[in-house]
């Protein structure tokens, strides 16, 4: 499946895009350089993988919780390159995808449970818990919104994302302990992308 998928909720700009194959990523300053800068670097990656629009089977954009104008800013250009292009666009929870990035750096075998947490800034962790079974993630719990010192992790799970580097001291320590630094790269968004495709979330 060739895709190209992308999210700019968080401080930084990720993109992926698979050819067959092949896979290129990409991870450049988010904030308010991605407004001006997405559709540009969605172009050029596509010229560095020898591709038009045409030959993608979907596009996938990351569609939050995070920053709303960097949801406001992928979700147009989502929809208007694949709108041009007549494809169809497959919404990424951008937790799932710190999910599957935790996922990937993690060497255990079998069941995986990550707890997804990301600075919300104003004080507030944007919190999502995912099981792995096969690496196949189901979510097992509501995102929600709450203070650092409310995040309770389940036994079994592991923390995932950023949030033990923006607010250490305000956490537990069985929340810290063992915690992974975790992101929503181009290689996790295009691994979550394929997988709710195949699910039929797509518009």
């Amino acid at each position: 499946m060739n895709l190209l998928a992308f999210d700019s909720s968080t401080e930084r700009l990720y993109l992926g895009l698979r050819l067959g194959g092949a896979h290129w990523v990409r991870e450049l300053a988010g904030g308010a350089m991605a407004s001006a800068t997405l559709i540009g670097e969605c172009l050029s990656l596509l010229r560095e993988g020898g591709a038009s629009l045409r030959e993608l089977d979907a596009i996938g954009f990351g569609a939050g919780p995070g920053s709303f104008t960097g949801l406001r800013t992928a979700c147009a250009v989502a929809q208007g390159l694949a709108f041009g292009a007549n494809l169809p666009v497959v919404a990424v929870p951008t937790l799932m995808a710190v999910a599957h990035d935790a996922r990937s750096r993690i060497a255990t075998a079998g069941v995986v449970r990550i707890c997804s947490a990301m600075d919300a800034r104003m004080n507030e962790l944007y919190v999502c818990t995912y099981v792995f079974d096969s690496n196949k993630v189901n979510e097992s719990g509501d995102q929600v919104a709450i203070p650092p010192e409310k995040l309770v992790l389940e036994p079994g799970f592991v923390l995932a994302g950023n949030a033990h580097i923006a607010y250490p001291t305000r956490l537990s320590e069985a929340c810290l302990q063992g915690a992974v630094l975790a992101t929503p790269t181009g290689a996790a968004l295009l691994a979550v992308a394929t997988e709710r495709l195949a699910l039929g979330h797509k518009t």
